[in-house]
């Protein structure tokens, strides 16, 4: 027995010593695998395909992305044309967890109170504000107001910021200024947030100017690192700017902003009589191409995007045309440069036949036989195609592609369209002498008759001037005059202009509506047919693009104005007399501002530069509007104005009107005798649905003026013509 419990003492000794060097021997191992794999780690700085160190920087440091300034556009005195500016959106904090750095309550408690303080400023009403309000998740951390809660001015956000209301927060986005409102929109553009989610988003051109320079405009981003403790906490002191940002540039253009805010009254005011289609006026100095001024309709207001939907285009390159009779200033250029224009031999007016096609001057009779010298200013079809038979097809052409007809121009911007010309038969070639069977753009013609201006110089139109650091004030580039050929002689060029003349002076020309006493103007009008889809052209007063283009002086000219427009909708007058309204002033105005006397109206003082008019009582406001020579229209019962549109700096034509929201009960205006963009302004600061019959200006409203408005519901609006 006790042989048998010595025997069991040392087997279980051995047992205790196998297991110990078992134990030692994991032991060992394990250190050696957690050593190798810690003196990986170590030196490596990962685990798992993690680096361990970026994971450590990105926890302790927080790094901001640095929006460069974009740079801005001005006109070419340096007035401002775009700049930098913020925009606002509002949510309301609901979450009773939310806390201010001081431990109160920062959430939204009244929430009527707060419906009833943001629909002043809100395009809401209190019962829209506050089934924002009250969600039906509710849980819900914070809510928007949806797209009237966006794009808040500075303006408004200050108004609601100043109310100081419980729960009620604001994201800033960098957006874009334009303080003229509507000033050559099309070609100068617009700029879209890159982000629309992102505070610190930055912004790039979307169209004209703003796109085909944004590189420019736009500088390059740096970067900000600043540590930070545990909790996100910002430590003081930390912050080190690890890349500095460089600005954009400053884009200079050659628009001059007193022609151009004159073009743009003009402009309106037989848009809004005359209703056509497409509109485009430009001016440009013929010795240099520079473009002095741009414009077209429709187009939109940059500053409330209103209308964009309808012109997106930048009609002025983007689109083509058949430019009708103002073509026959290069025929009529390419037959005597050719030696081809004998101007006292005779040809039978009327029509003509030319590969089995009847080609007819515009009176579709002619004046009988006459002699050759009448044809431009008569403005005969079957004249020009005589030229274009005596020079020969291959002249002509020859000629069309020294003035660079289906070539771009090459102007500063973007989706410039080539045109062409359509050559294939002969009727096809006869048809180009006046303008039909080739397409152009606004730019390409501008250049072209830039020649005729010049004597023989072509200049490329450019709208451009220059470049400047904003940090140095120094001018980075400069665009000078581009000479893009030489298509005819000097002489050649004053013989034409001579004819251009006579469009007007003489008593069978058919420019007698740009006659301007005590200026010596050259024009040469147009009318163009308009294709149809389906194939041929449209018939009908009013389906022709009519144009004029204009020279002036006419023996050494400064300045070419050229106009076209395209289906007036409202033929209440002849075509020439419409264009008229804007041609003749504006050409007044260029003469004035070069006339040596020193005499020069500021075109730029026709506009008005729109007071602020929040919490000013109704009365004062609409003394004010009536002095400035607007006209008013008031929305609600109250006694102080809380919303107007147009907003605060905007500039505004002389007759437009300011629509006001007031702090009362939101009652329905009499809209009778306001015009369309006026009904959409009402739309915009009440934010109900509108719809609209017909064109022109109000004569019918389905709810009557004094009514309130109620929450839901459409309010029809009939337009008519005074006509």
């Amino acid at each position: 027995m006790k042989n048998f419990l010595k025997l069991l003492h040392n087997k279980a000794r051995n047992n205790h010593f196998a297991v110990g060097i078992v134990i030692v021997v994991l032991t060992a191992f394990c250190f050696i695998i957690f050593t190798s794999r810690f003196v990986s780690i170590a030196t490596s700085k990962q685990f798992d395909g993690v680096n361990l160190a970026d994971k450590t920087r990105q926890k302790y440091q927080h790094v901001d992305q640095v929006n460069a300034r974009r740079g801005d556009i001005l006109d070419t005195n340096g007035d401002m044309i775009a700049g930098n500016s913020s925009i606002f959106d509002v949510y309301a904090v609901l979450s009773t967890k939310a806390k201010t750095s001081k431990g109160k309550p920062d959430y939204v408690q009244d929430k009527v109170k707060t419906a009833f303080e943001l629909s002043k400023y809100l395009p809401l009403s209190k019962k829209q504000i506050l089934d924002y309000l009250n969600p039906t998740n509710k849980k819900q951390y914070q809510v928007e107001f949806g797209p009237e809660g966006r794009n808040l001015s500075i303006e408004i956000k200050n108004k609601i910021a100043a109310l100081h209301l419980q729960g009620i927060k604001f994201n800033e986005y960098p957006s874009r200024a334009y303080p003229n409102g509507v000033f050559a929109t099309n070609q100068v553009g617009i700029t879209q947030q890159n982000n629309i989610n992102d505070p610190n988003t930055n912004i790039s051109g979307l169209m004209g100017i703003e796109r085909s320079y944004n590189k420019v405009l736009s500088g390059t981003g740096g970067k900000k690192i600043t540590k930070i403790d545990s909790q996100g906490n910002e430590l003081p002191g930390s912050e080190v700017v690890e890349k500095q940002a460089v600005n954009g540039s400053n884009v200079y253009l050659t628009l001059d902003s007193k022609i151009q805010q004159y073009v743009e009254i003009l402009t309106q005011n037989v848009q809004n009589k005359y209703q056509p289609k497409d509109l485009q006026v430009l001016v440009m100095d013929s010795k240099t191409g520079q473009i002095k001024a741009a414009t077209q309709r429709p187009t939109f207001n940059p500053s409330t995007g209103k209308g964009m939907s309808e012109s997106w285009r930048d009609t002025l390159v983007a689109d083509q045309f058949e430019p009708g009779s103002v073509m026959k200033i290069l025929t009529m250029s390419a037959a005597i440069d050719s030696g081809n224009y004998d101007p006292n031999s005779y040809y039978q007016s009327g029509t003509v036949e030319v590969g089995g096609r009847t080609i007819k001057d515009w009176n579709d009779v002619g004046w009988g036989s006459i002699p050759l010298y009448e044809a431009f200013p008569r403005s005969s079809n079957v004249g020009m195609v005589h030229l274009e038979q005596t020079m020969g097809a291959d002249t002509w052409m020859k000629y069309m592609k020294k003035f660079k007809i289906g070539d771009k121009t090459g102007i500063e911007l973007p989706d410039e369209i080539a045109g062409g010309i359509s050559y294939k038969h002969a009727s096809d070639q006869a048809m180009t002498s006046f303008g039909q069977s080739v397409n152009v753009n606004d730019f390409q013609m501008l250049q072209a008759f830039s020649a005729v201006a010049n004597n023989g110089k072509m200049v490329k139109p450019q709208l451009v001037k220059k470049i400047v650091d904003p940090n140095t004030g120094k001018t980075t580039q400069k665009f000078k005059t581009d000479v893009v050929g030489h298509p005819i002689s000097a002489d050649t060029a004053t013989q034409v202009r001579n004819a251009m003349r006579q469009v007007i002076t003489a008593d069978y020309g058919t420019g007698a509506a740009y006659k301007i006493p005590g200026i010596s103007v050259g024009v040469k009008t147009g009318t163009a047919q308009v294709a149809s889809p389906a194939g041929g052209y449209l018939t009908g007063a009013s389906n022709y693009i009519f144009s004029v283009a204009g020279m002036v002086p006419y023996k050494n000219p400064r300045y070419i104005v050229y106009i076209t427009m395209k289906q007036p909708q409202i033929m209440s007058t002849a075509a020439e007399k419409m264009i008229a309204e804007i041609f003749n002033p504006l050409v007044k105005r260029l003469m004035t501002q070069e006339d040596e006397s020193g005499v020069d109206v500021k075109a730029g003082s026709q506009y008005v530069d729109m007071p602020d008019f929040l919490n000013s009582s109704v009365e004062d406001a609409q003394k004010k509007i009536t002095k400035l020579n607007l006209q008013s229209g008031i929305v609600g019962t109250g006694d102080k104005i809380v919303q107007q549109l147009p907003a605060s700096g905007e500039k505004v034509m002389p007759g437009q009107r300011i629509v006001m929201l007031t702090n009362g009960a939101m009652t329905m205006p009499d809209l009778t005798g306001w015009s369309k963009n006026d009904v959409l302004k009402f739309a915009e600061i009440t934010g109900r649905t509108v719809v609209t019959k017909g064109d022109g200006y109000v004569t019918e409203q389905s709810i009557k003026a004094g009514q309130i408005i109620n929450d839901s519901g459409k309010i029809t609006v009939t337009l008519k013509n005074n006509n």
